[in-house]
């Protein structure tokens, strides 16, 4: 009675130092899915990224099982950050790929993002899926505002990319 007791214990503390917290943002665009979906390249990845820390694209994969290697500046130190591309799919409906962590920087210990263009009405819903992982429970819980204010800051780029061409009269 007493081992299973501690076993139990040793199962709940693992559950506890081992989940997976999620960002999840959504952007509402008013442009067909995949118009907008066919122009997640480089160039938007160039545009989404942060002023801090700098990143640098060193290797730029969309298809699977390509990877997408960045270089983060952080002033004193660099750090390179690899993900492979994972699965990608498009339907009537929606498109996505995923990319998982390779090589990550030190404050994460875990990454999967997912990046989903769905169909919505009159336009389309792009949504940062992220799920992470660092080293602790504590910097989990400090990453996650960062995390998310480093994909919330994409928010207006999205709509500023995305916007509909006016045309003069």
């Amino acid at each position: 009675m007493y081992s299973s007791s501690k076993s139990y214990l040793s199962v709940t503390f693992f559950t506890l130092i081992s989940f997976i917290l999620i960002i999840k943002i959504s952007t509402y665009i008013k442009q067909p899915f995949l118009s907008v979906f066919n122009q997640f390249d480089k160039n938007l990845l160039t545009k989404l990224s942060p002023p801090f820390p700098k990143a640098t694209i060193l290797k730029f994969g969309q298809e699977i099982n390509e990877k997408v290697c960045l270089e983060l500046n952080f002033f004193i130190f660099k750090q390179k950050w690899t993900s492979i591309i994972t699965e990608q799919k498009i339907s009537d409906e929606s498109a996505f790929f995923i990319d998982e962590g390779e090589i990550l920087p030190f404050f994460l210990k875990y990454w999967k993002h997912k990046h989903i263009v769905e169909k919505a009405a009159s336009g389309c819903n792009i949504i940062d899926e992220i799920e992470f992982r660092t080293p602790t429970i504590l910097t989990d819980f400090i990453f996650y505002p960062l995390l998310y204010l480093q994909f919330l800051y994409r928010k207006p780029i999205y709509k500023k990319i995305f916007s509909p061409v006016r045309r003069s009269p």
